[in-house]
């Protein structure tokens, strides 16, 4: 076979690859006897010529032997190309399915690694959710805490632009160098605390005494030692006696300054801070000058006679009321009083026992002293009232053989002339009958230097006003101390112990003072000494209560903002226990003040001492316990904080009483839990009586709704005794 037979085939292979189905259905023609002309398109133009000549002369389409070779050459090339076509499928196929398993088996690990990676991201968005709802957590728990509990700001300290160029002496703490050689201040946590012994500020100075006398002896030791020299005996016993005298003197330090309750002392031991004590555990005020201590008790009046403590004993008045206590001592001095009281108070007793005693240094009630009238005077607003006067007046005048006339309205004004004029060293009626006597000439009032105005104030509102000043001025004008001379005559009753019996006495009560009473009692009073019982309506128009609703927590960060608004003023703050004390002292000095600090547990001079910084203004807080807080007289004081609610409303009057003074404004700020339940009735009744804000948690508390029964009968019961009260006071400090 030629060359261009090899290229005819390869030519006609190719046309097959290209042509397809084409090819077959030449070669399809072929043997069924069609020309072969078009079946080889691959040979030259001659071969073609031939091919279609010789195809019209063979039988088989074929133009002689070599057309026949080239058609079976044609024929095993189409079979070989079909087996390789069918081959080369099969390869395919098995091909295309070894990829689809290794497709399956590169997608399995495929899928399971996409699983595992979407499982881990799961597991990272579920843990960034859970950091966040932490977080979110811890803040809403930080702003919780911030608003209850107070947020701790760091102050910053600015600096003044003229501070900047300026030397600073200031260092900090752990650049300071110098070292003590006593290692007790070298390094002060090791100071032996012990609370709840009875120490004062948790401190036992006997241990520390001991341990520093140690100390000495050892450096005195070592530095003998050092130089060659060691200790003789002698200097050691010297050493110890020295010791043992310090701690003798030290002990009877502690038993000196140990104080005792007002109601524990005698009256010459008596002093200014306990008379104040005293005078604010019964709600006493008094002004008008020089006046005479109160008295404690009946025994210690030396100007009260015999007969008088013996009525008073029968009467059953043990012990005397405030109004008595501070009243009484006055009275027998001869000085005109104006007592502020409630009915009921006991005043009754409080006039009376000093007129008693100035009738029995008069002259006996004779016909002919009895013509000048009586001795003394009562008028009160009401019959009733006058009765009862009549009445207690009797009871105290059983050993004294004293006449006593009522003189009042529905009764026989005859009956009464008539006793008038039989001589009656007391006379006590209503205004109006008084003048219906005096005009009918029943009796006169010439030397009556003695006269009561009870309850002027309703007198005054009834319509009296003009009656009592009649009655007034029917007395004899003589008799009236002379207005530039009365505060020295006063003076030299109260030097004298007596003021005699030459001027006229004026006693005057009411529960309040409107300009009425104001205007009688400057025309016909001199030098009035005013004593003021309670505190009621008297701290409601000076001091502003503000009352703040908190957790025990919040209580330093409010103390706090309390204080930064009152920049310009003193401030005291009150507690209840000495361990409370000495917190709210460390805490204040925290925040840059001054502070002094009083309570049981310091000793008289100490606490003198802080009183004294703190009115000279060295100290701009003053923390202290209600013990030794009632004893705090401190003007131009315009704050005080109430830290710790007391345990009893009078101890809250007593606190706030310490603002407000001498006309000046004050603010009583007070921090209430809902721990303060025994206080939380009153505190909102006083608060409501007083015009100031309740707060809203304090209004819807169960205990401020119902007043607190403290026995079986619904009542307040029993108080608690002094005794009492001072161990509570030690358990609880």
């Amino acid at each position: 076979m030629d060359r261009d037979d090899y290229r005819d085939r390869d030519r006609g292979r190719w046309d097959d690859r290209r042509d397809g189905g084409r090819g077959n259905d030449r070669r399809d023609d072929h043997r069924g006897g069609g020309g072969g002309g078009g079946v080889d398109r691959g040979g030259s133009g001659r071969d073609r010529s031939r091919d279609r000549d010789g195809g019209r002369h063979h039988p088989y389409g074929g133009g002689g032997r070599d057309a026949h070779r080239g058609d079976a050459r044609r024929r095993d090339d189409d079979r070989g190309k079909d087996t390789r076509d069918e081959e080369r499928d099969a390869g395919g196929a098995a091909t295309a399915k070894r990829a689809e398993v290794r497709r399956r088996s590169d997608e399995t690990p495929r899928r399971e690694q996409g699983t595992l990676r979407r499982e881990e991201e799961r597991k990272r968005d579920e843990e960034r959710r859970a950091r966040l709802q932490e977080r979110d957590r811890e803040k809403e728990l930080e702003s919780i805490k911030n608003m209850y509990m107070g947020q701790k700001k760091e102050k910053k300290k600015v600096a003044k632009p003229s501070d900047k160029f300026k030397f600073k002496f200031d260092w900090e703490s752990k650049e300071d160098t110098s070292r003590d050689l006593n290692e007790l201040y070298d390094r002060t946590y090791d100071a032996p605390l012990a609370f709840g012994r009875g120490l004062r500020a948790g401190v036992d100075r006997r241990v520390q005494k001991k341990e520093n006398s140690a100390h000495q002896m050892s450096l005195i030791s070592k530095s003998r030692s050092d130089h060659g020299t060691a200790m003789s005996a002698r200097e050691r016993r010297e050493a110890e006696d020295k010791e043992r005298r310090d701690d003798e003197a030290y002990e009877r330090a502690e038993r000196k300054t140990q104080s005792e309750h007002w109601s524990d002392k005698k009256l010459e031991d008596m002093n200014e801070r306990d008379w104040r004590i005293f005078r604010e555990d019964f709600s006493i005020t008094t002004k008008g000058g020089r006046l005479p201590m109160p008295m404690r008790c009946w025994e210690e009046t030396s100007l009260l006679p015999e007969k008088i403590l013996r009525a008073i004993q029968k009467v059953g008045y043990a012990k005397p009321s405030p109004i008595q206590m501070a009243s009484i001592p006055i009275g027998l001095l001869k000085r005109d009083v104006i007592g502020i009281a409630e009915t009921g108070s006991g005043k009754t007793c409080a006039f009376v026992v000093p007129m008693l005693a100035y009738i029995m240094e008069l002259p006996v009630m004779t016909d002919e002293v009895a013509a000048h009238g009586p001795y003394a005077l009562v008028m009160a607003p009401t019959r009733e009232l006058a009765q009862q006067i009549e009445e207690e007046t009797t009871k105290f005048a059983h050993f004294l053989n004293y006449r006593v006339t009522s003189v009042v309205g529905g009764q026989s004004i005859e009956d009464q002339g008539f006793k008038l004029r039989r001589g009656c060293e007391i006379v006590i009626g209503t205004p109006g009958r008084v003048i219906d006597v005096l005009e009918r000439r029943y009796t006169v009032l010439q030397q009556c230097n003695y006269i009561v105005l009870d309850e002027a104030d309703r007198m005054i509102d009834m319509g009296f006003e003009p009656q009592v000043m009649s009655v007034m001025d029917s007395m004899s004008a003589d008799n009236l101390k002379p207005i530039d001379e009365a505060e020295t005559i006063d003076a030299g009753g109260l030097e004298a112990g007596a003021a005699g019996t030459r001027y006229r006495m004026t006693y005057m009560f009411s529960a309040t003072m409107p300009p009425s009473v104001e205007r009688l009692a400057r025309k016909y009073l001199r030098n009035p000494a005013v004593v003021n019982i309670g505190s009621a309506g008297k701290t409601s128009d000076l001091i502003k209560q503000v009352v703040m609703w908190m957790t025990r927590g919040a209580k330093e960060t409010q103390l706090e903002l309390v204080l930064s608004r009152y920049p310009d003023t003193q401030a005291i703050v009150f507690v209840n226990t000495k361990r409370a004390v000495d917190h709210v002292q460390s805490l204040c000095v925290k925040q840059g003040y001054s502070v002094a600090s009083i309570h049981g547990g310091k000793s008289q001079d100490q606490r003198e001492d802080s009183l004294k910084g703190f009115k000279a203004g060295e100290y701009d807080i003053l923390v202290a316990t209600d013990v030794a807080g009632r004893g705090i007289d401190v003007k131009d004081i315009d704050l005080v904080v109430n830290y710790e609610m007391p345990l009893v409303i009078e101890n809250y009057t007593h606190r706030i009483g310490r603002t407000g003074r001498a006309g000046r404004q004050g603010t009583a700020v007070s921090f209430i839990t809902s721990e303060d339940t025994d206080v939380m009735y009153d505190l909102k009744e006083l608060l409501t009586n007083s015009g100031n804000a309740v707060p809203p948690e304090l209004a819807r508390h169960e205990a401020a709704k119902v007043k607190p029964q403290r026995d079986g009968k619904g009542g307040w019961g029993n108080k608690l005794t002094n005794d009492q009260l001072r161990g509570m006071q030690n358990i609880t400090d």
